[in-house]
Protein backbone atom coordinates (compact mmCIF):
# COMPACT_ATOMS: atom_id res chain seq x y z
CA UNK A 1 0.00 0.00 0.00
CA UNK A 2 0.95 3.88 -0.98
CA UNK A 3 0.88 6.87 1.11
CA UNK A 4 -1.87 9.31 -0.66
CA UNK A 5 -1.43 12.87 -1.43
CA UNK A 6 -4.40 14.00 1.10
CA UNK A 7 -2.65 12.60 4.53
CA UNK A 8 -2.10 9.30 6.60
CA UNK A 9 -4.41 7.24 4.84
CA UNK A 10 -2.91 4.74 2.38
CA UNK A 11 -4.21 3.92 -1.16
CA UNK A 12 -4.49 0.28 -3.04
CA UNK A 13 -1.21 -0.22 -5.23
CA UNK A 14 -1.72 0.65 -8.73
CA UNK A 15 -0.79 -0.55 -11.93
CA UNK A 16 1.50 2.09 -12.17
CA UNK A 17 3.23 1.37 -8.95
CA UNK A 18 3.92 -2.32 -10.17
CA UNK A 19 5.31 -1.00 -13.41
CA UNK A 20 7.59 1.34 -11.32
CA UNK A 21 8.53 -1.07 -9.11
CA UNK A 22 9.63 -4.01 -11.79
CA UNK A 23 11.66 -1.60 -13.38
CA UNK A 24 9.44 -2.07 -16.39
CA UNK A 25 6.60 -0.40 -18.73
CA UNK A 26 2.76 -0.60 -17.53
CA UNK A 27 1.84 -2.39 -20.98
CA UNK A 28 4.63 -4.76 -19.97
CA UNK A 29 2.34 -5.13 -16.62
CA UNK A 30 -0.81 -5.31 -18.76
CA UNK A 31 0.62 -8.29 -20.91
CA UNK A 32 1.48 -10.03 -18.04
CA UNK A 33 -1.94 -9.42 -16.21
CA UNK A 34 -3.60 -10.87 -19.34
CA UNK A 35 -1.83 -14.15 -19.92
CA UNK A 36 2.06 -13.40 -20.09
CA UNK A 37 2.14 -13.05 -23.66
CA UNK A 38 5.39 -11.46 -26.12
CA UNK A 39 6.83 -11.13 -22.43
CA UNK A 40 10.35 -12.08 -21.71
CA UNK A 41 10.77 -14.36 -18.51
CA UNK A 42 12.80 -12.14 -16.50
CA UNK A 43 9.98 -9.67 -17.33
CA UNK A 44 7.42 -11.55 -16.04
CA UNK A 45 9.41 -12.72 -12.85
CA UNK A 46 10.35 -9.12 -12.10
CA UNK A 47 6.40 -8.04 -12.40
CA UNK A 48 5.26 -11.25 -10.02
CA UNK A 49 7.62 -9.98 -7.25
CA UNK A 50 6.53 -6.60 -7.58
CA UNK A 51 2.91 -7.65 -7.37
CA UNK A 52 3.82 -9.53 -3.98
CA UNK A 53 5.63 -6.94 -2.62
CA UNK A 54 3.42 -4.34 -3.54
CA UNK A 55 -0.19 -6.16 -2.64
CA UNK A 56 -1.55 -5.66 -5.46
CA UNK A 57 -4.80 -6.63 -6.42
CA UNK A 58 -6.50 -6.79 -10.23
CA UNK A 59 -9.37 -4.29 -10.42
CA UNK A 60 -11.68 -7.18 -11.90
CA UNK A 61 -14.35 -4.27 -13.36
CA UNK A 62 -11.96 -2.37 -15.19
CA UNK A 63 -9.97 -5.60 -16.45
CA UNK A 64 -13.70 -6.97 -17.50
CA UNK A 65 -14.35 -3.08 -19.38
CA UNK A 66 -11.10 -4.24 -21.53
CA UNK A 67 -11.42 -8.35 -22.20
CA UNK A 68 -15.05 -8.73 -22.80
CA UNK A 69 -15.17 -10.99 -19.86
CA UNK A 70 -16.74 -11.19 -16.70
CA UNK A 71 -13.11 -13.58 -14.86
CA UNK A 72 -16.38 -15.32 -13.33
CA UNK A 73 -17.83 -19.08 -13.95
CA UNK A 74 -21.31 -19.74 -12.63
CA UNK A 75 -22.44 -23.08 -10.57
CA UNK A 76 -25.89 -23.92 -12.44
CA UNK A 77 -28.24 -26.46 -10.08
CA UNK A 78 -31.70 -26.81 -11.77
CA UNK A 79 -33.05 -28.55 -9.03
CA UNK A 80 -35.55 -27.16 -6.42
CA UNK A 81 -33.83 -25.32 -3.82
CA UNK A 82 -34.83 -27.83 -0.56
CA UNK A 83 -33.22 -30.69 -3.09
CA UNK A 84 -29.66 -28.55 -2.90
CA UNK A 85 -29.58 -28.38 1.07
CA UNK A 86 -30.74 -32.16 1.41
CA UNK A 87 -28.41 -33.82 -0.98
CA UNK A 88 -24.70 -34.06 0.16
CA UNK A 89 -23.55 -34.28 -3.46
CA UNK A 90 -24.11 -30.73 -4.27
CA UNK A 91 -22.63 -29.47 -1.52
CA UNK A 92 -19.60 -31.58 -2.26
CA UNK A 93 -19.35 -30.14 -5.68
CA UNK A 94 -19.92 -27.30 -5.51
CA UNK A 95 -17.15 -26.82 -2.59
CA UNK A 96 -14.46 -29.02 -5.06
CA UNK A 97 -15.33 -26.62 -7.97
CA UNK A 98 -14.68 -23.82 -6.08
CA UNK A 99 -11.60 -24.59 -4.73
CA UNK A 100 -10.28 -26.06 -7.91
CA UNK A 101 -11.26 -22.19 -9.61
CA UNK A 102 -9.62 -20.33 -6.92
CA UNK A 103 -6.47 -22.00 -7.96
CA UNK A 104 -7.13 -19.76 -11.04
CA UNK A 105 -8.20 -16.77 -9.00
CA UNK A 106 -11.73 -16.94 -10.63
CA UNK A 107 -15.21 -17.01 -8.03
CA UNK A 108 -18.04 -19.17 -8.04
CA UNK A 109 -21.31 -18.10 -8.90
CA UNK A 110 -23.80 -20.58 -7.10
CA UNK A 111 -27.32 -20.32 -9.27
CA UNK A 112 -30.01 -22.05 -8.25
CA UNK A 113 -32.91 -22.74 -10.47
CA UNK A 114 -35.57 -25.40 -9.91
CA UNK A 115 -39.00 -23.28 -11.78
CA UNK A 116 -39.39 -22.53 -14.86
CA UNK A 117 -39.35 -19.01 -14.50
CA UNK A 118 -36.15 -18.96 -12.39
CA UNK A 119 -34.51 -21.14 -15.52
CA UNK A 120 -35.31 -18.28 -17.05
CA UNK A 121 -34.12 -15.75 -15.42
CA UNK A 122 -30.67 -17.38 -14.40
CA UNK A 123 -30.64 -17.85 -18.56
CA UNK A 124 -31.19 -14.13 -19.04
CA UNK A 125 -28.34 -12.89 -16.57
CA UNK A 126 -26.13 -16.07 -18.00
CA UNK A 127 -26.50 -14.86 -21.53
CA UNK A 128 -26.22 -11.08 -20.69
CA UNK A 129 -22.35 -11.78 -19.97
CA UNK A 130 -22.10 -11.94 -16.21
CA UNK A 131 -20.64 -14.96 -16.11
CA UNK A 132 -18.03 -16.56 -18.50
CA UNK A 133 -19.21 -20.23 -18.54
CA UNK A 134 -21.47 -22.48 -16.81
CA UNK A 135 -21.01 -25.57 -14.93
CA UNK A 136 -24.37 -27.11 -15.42
CA UNK A 137 -25.44 -29.82 -12.68
CA UNK A 138 -28.15 -32.25 -12.36
CA UNK A 139 -30.01 -31.42 -15.98
CA UNK A 140 -33.03 -33.42 -16.50
CA UNK A 141 -34.06 -34.19 -20.42
CA UNK A 142 -36.72 -31.85 -21.65
CA UNK A 143 -34.93 -29.23 -19.79
CA UNK A 144 -34.26 -26.59 -21.90
CA UNK A 145 -31.40 -24.40 -20.13
CA UNK A 146 -28.82 -26.48 -21.69
CA UNK A 147 -29.84 -26.39 -25.43
CA UNK A 148 -30.58 -22.58 -24.68
CA UNK A 149 -26.87 -21.66 -23.41
CA UNK A 150 -24.89 -23.84 -26.06
CA UNK A 151 -27.65 -21.66 -28.67
CA UNK A 152 -26.08 -18.50 -27.35
CA UNK A 153 -22.36 -19.72 -27.36
CA UNK A 154 -21.62 -20.02 -23.62
CA UNK A 155 -18.92 -22.44 -22.90
CA UNK A 156 -20.74 -25.26 -20.90
CA UNK A 157 -19.82 -28.34 -19.39
CA UNK A 158 -22.48 -30.48 -17.88
CA UNK A 159 -22.03 -33.01 -14.74
CA UNK A 160 -23.09 -36.46 -16.41
CA UNK A 161 -23.64 -37.23 -19.97
CA UNK A 162 -26.20 -34.97 -21.42
CA UNK A 163 -29.45 -36.31 -22.74
CA UNK A 164 -30.39 -35.74 -26.16
CA UNK A 165 -27.48 -32.93 -27.17
CA UNK A 166 -25.05 -35.59 -27.76
CA UNK A 167 -21.56 -34.33 -28.70
CA UNK A 168 -22.25 -30.85 -28.83
CA UNK A 169 -22.03 -29.74 -24.68
CA UNK A 170 -19.06 -30.60 -22.89
CA UNK A 171 -19.60 -33.12 -19.56
CA UNK A 172 -17.22 -35.21 -16.95
CA UNK A 173 -19.39 -38.12 -15.49
CA UNK A 174 -18.99 -40.56 -13.72
CA UNK A 175 -19.55 -44.46 -15.00
CA UNK A 176 -22.57 -44.93 -13.89
CA UNK A 177 -23.60 -48.20 -15.69
CA UNK A 178 -20.11 -50.00 -15.04
CA UNK A 179 -20.75 -49.04 -11.48
CA UNK A 180 -24.52 -50.43 -11.15
CA UNK A 181 -22.73 -53.41 -12.70
CA UNK A 182 -20.27 -53.74 -9.69
CA UNK A 183 -22.53 -53.39 -7.75
CA UNK A 184 -24.98 -56.38 -8.88
CA UNK A 185 -22.00 -58.28 -9.26
CA UNK A 186 -21.26 -57.84 -5.66
CA UNK A 187 -25.06 -58.41 -4.48
CA UNK A 188 -24.83 -61.70 -6.17
CA UNK A 189 -21.61 -62.70 -5.23
CA UNK A 190 -23.46 -62.81 -1.73
CA UNK A 191 -25.92 -65.72 -3.04
CA UNK A 192 -28.65 -63.04 -3.10
CA UNK A 193 -31.10 -63.23 -6.44
CA UNK A 194 -34.44 -61.72 -5.59
CA UNK A 195 -32.55 -58.32 -6.31
CA UNK A 196 -35.05 -55.42 -6.25
CA UNK A 197 -34.11 -51.68 -7.49
CA UNK A 198 -35.12 -48.21 -6.66
CA UNK A 199 -33.82 -46.51 -9.32
CA UNK A 200 -32.83 -42.52 -10.11
CA UNK A 201 -35.24 -40.07 -12.01
CA UNK A 202 -35.45 -42.12 -15.86
CA UNK A 203 -35.03 -38.85 -17.25
CA UNK A 204 -31.45 -38.48 -16.40
CA UNK A 205 -28.42 -39.75 -17.64
CA UNK A 206 -27.97 -41.46 -13.98
CA UNK A 207 -30.72 -42.91 -13.53
CA UNK A 208 -31.41 -44.34 -17.18
CA UNK A 209 -27.25 -46.10 -17.16
CA UNK A 210 -27.62 -46.80 -13.62
CA UNK A 211 -30.39 -49.13 -14.33
CA UNK A 212 -29.17 -50.21 -17.11
CA UNK A 213 -26.33 -51.50 -15.67
CA UNK A 214 -28.92 -53.57 -12.78
CA UNK A 215 -30.64 -55.30 -15.77
CA UNK A 216 -27.97 -56.36 -17.81
CA UNK A 217 -25.95 -57.73 -15.02
CA UNK A 218 -28.93 -59.76 -13.95
CA UNK A 219 -29.51 -61.04 -17.66
CA UNK A 220 -25.73 -62.31 -18.21
CA UNK A 221 -26.12 -63.96 -14.97
CA UNK A 222 -29.60 -66.42 -16.18
CA UNK A 223 -31.59 -63.96 -13.76
CA UNK A 224 -35.01 -63.45 -15.46
CA UNK A 225 -35.79 -59.11 -15.06
CA UNK A 226 -38.65 -59.04 -12.88
CA UNK A 227 -40.43 -55.46 -13.50
CA UNK A 228 -42.48 -56.03 -9.75
CA UNK A 229 -38.75 -55.38 -8.55
CA UNK A 230 -38.11 -52.23 -10.22
CA UNK A 231 -39.13 -48.71 -9.13
CA UNK A 232 -37.91 -45.32 -9.99
CA UNK A 233 -37.46 -42.30 -7.22
CA UNK A 234 -35.81 -38.98 -7.58
CA UNK A 235 -32.54 -39.38 -5.37
CA UNK A 236 -34.31 -37.57 -2.14
CA UNK A 237 -34.39 -40.00 0.90
CA UNK A 238 -38.49 -39.67 1.21
CA UNK A 239 -38.80 -41.27 -2.58
CA UNK A 240 -36.21 -44.12 -1.44
CA UNK A 241 -38.52 -44.37 1.34
CA UNK A 242 -41.68 -44.77 -0.83
CA UNK A 243 -39.42 -46.97 -3.34
CA UNK A 244 -38.86 -49.51 -0.89
CA UNK A 245 -42.18 -49.78 0.25
CA UNK A 246 -43.42 -50.41 -2.79
CA UNK A 247 -41.03 -53.41 -3.51
CA UNK A 248 -41.76 -54.82 -0.70
CA UNK A 249 -45.31 -54.75 -1.48
CA UNK A 250 -45.00 -56.42 -4.90
CA UNK A 251 -42.37 -58.45 -4.22
CA UNK A 252 -42.59 -59.45 -0.69
CA UNK A 253 -39.21 -62.16 -0.94
CA UNK A 254 -37.04 -59.60 -2.16
CA UNK A 255 -33.43 -60.56 -0.83
CA UNK A 256 -31.62 -57.53 -1.69
CA UNK A 257 -32.03 -53.97 -3.00
CA UNK A 258 -29.54 -51.54 -5.11
CA UNK A 259 -30.48 -48.07 -4.41
CA UNK A 260 -29.71 -45.63 -6.95
CA UNK A 261 -28.16 -43.15 -4.24
CA UNK A 262 -27.06 -43.01 -0.82
CA UNK A 263 -29.45 -40.34 0.31
CA UNK A 264 -32.41 -42.42 -1.18
CA UNK A 265 -30.81 -46.16 0.24
CA UNK A 266 -31.23 -44.16 3.81
CA UNK A 267 -34.47 -43.90 3.15
CA UNK A 268 -34.93 -47.71 2.59
CA UNK A 269 -33.51 -48.33 5.22
CA UNK A 270 -36.40 -46.90 7.12
CA UNK A 271 -38.47 -48.50 5.25
CA UNK A 272 -37.11 -52.14 5.74
CA UNK A 273 -36.59 -51.68 9.37
CA UNK A 274 -40.63 -50.70 9.62
CA UNK A 275 -41.18 -53.72 7.95
CA UNK A 276 -39.09 -56.02 10.27
CA UNK A 277 -36.80 -56.84 7.70
CA UNK A 278 -33.28 -57.31 9.18
CA UNK A 279 -30.11 -55.57 6.94
CA UNK A 280 -28.30 -57.66 5.37
CA UNK A 281 -29.81 -60.90 7.04
CA UNK A 282 -32.75 -60.85 5.37
CA UNK A 283 -32.45 -57.89 2.58
CA UNK A 284 -28.96 -56.73 1.49
CA UNK A 285 -28.89 -53.17 0.93
CA UNK A 286 -26.57 -51.35 -2.05
CA UNK A 287 -26.41 -47.61 -2.50
CA UNK A 288 -24.38 -45.48 -4.67
CA UNK A 289 -22.29 -42.06 -4.63
CA UNK A 290 -19.96 -42.91 -0.95
CA UNK A 291 -21.84 -39.28 0.23
CA UNK A 292 -21.97 -38.82 3.70
CA UNK A 293 -25.09 -40.49 4.00
CA UNK A 294 -23.28 -43.68 3.45
CA UNK A 295 -21.74 -43.55 6.49
CA UNK A 296 -23.95 -41.87 8.70
CA UNK A 297 -26.73 -44.77 7.75
CA UNK A 298 -27.19 -47.45 9.64
CA UNK A 299 -25.73 -50.13 9.32
CA UNK A 300 -23.33 -48.44 6.96
CA UNK A 301 -23.61 -48.73 3.34
CA UNK A 302 -21.98 -50.83 0.89
CA UNK A 303 -22.04 -48.19 -2.17
CA UNK A 304 -20.17 -47.41 -5.63
CA UNK A 305 -17.76 -44.30 -4.54
CA UNK A 306 -17.83 -41.58 -7.56
CA UNK A 307 -14.73 -39.67 -7.73
CA UNK A 308 -16.35 -36.24 -6.88
CA UNK A 309 -12.65 -34.30 -6.30
CA UNK A 310 -12.36 -35.32 -10.09
CA UNK A 311 -15.23 -35.19 -11.40
CA UNK A 312 -15.11 -31.14 -10.28
CA UNK A 313 -11.06 -30.59 -10.82
CA UNK A 314 -12.33 -31.72 -14.98
CA UNK A 315 -15.09 -29.51 -14.91
CA UNK A 316 -13.44 -26.73 -14.48
CA UNK A 317 -10.78 -27.57 -16.47
CA UNK A 318 -12.46 -28.47 -19.70
CA UNK A 319 -14.74 -25.36 -18.91
CA UNK A 320 -11.39 -23.14 -18.73
CA UNK A 321 -10.29 -24.29 -22.11
CA UNK A 322 -13.87 -23.86 -23.64
CA UNK A 323 -13.32 -20.34 -22.50
CA UNK A 324 -9.72 -20.48 -24.14
CA UNK A 325 -11.35 -21.48 -27.44
CA UNK A 326 -11.24 -25.21 -27.24
CA UNK A 327 -13.82 -27.60 -28.75
CA UNK A 328 -16.26 -29.15 -26.42
CA UNK A 329 -14.84 -32.37 -24.64
CA UNK A 330 -16.33 -35.41 -22.85
CA UNK A 331 -14.28 -37.00 -20.08
CA UNK A 332 -15.77 -40.11 -17.99
CA UNK A 333 -14.15 -41.41 -14.91
CA UNK A 334 -14.16 -44.43 -13.56
CA UNK A 335 -16.00 -45.70 -9.82
CA UNK A 336 -15.52 -47.91 -7.16
CA UNK A 337 -17.30 -50.61 -5.04
CA UNK A 338 -16.88 -49.89 -1.36
CA UNK A 339 -18.08 -52.58 0.82
CA UNK A 340 -19.65 -52.07 4.28
CA UNK A 341 -21.94 -53.56 6.88
CA UNK A 342 -25.35 -53.25 4.84
CA UNK A 343 -24.44 -56.48 2.45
Amino acid sequence: MTMSSTGGRRRPPTIHDVAREAGVSRGTVSRVLNGGHYVSPSAQEAVNAAIRKTGYVVNRHARSLITGRSDSVGFLLTEPQERFFEDPNFNVLLSACTQALAAHDIPLLLMLAGTEDERRRITRYITAGHVDGVLLVSSHSGDPVAEQLREAGVPLVQCGKPMGLGSKVSYVAADDRDGARDMVRHLLSRGRRRIGMVSGPLDTPGGVDRLAGYKEVLTEAGVEIDERLIVSGDYSRASGEAGCERLLAQAPDMDAVFVASDLMAQGALTALRRAGRRVPEDVSVGGFDDSIAATEATPALTTIRQPYDRISAEMVRVLLAQIGGEDPAAVILPTELVKREST
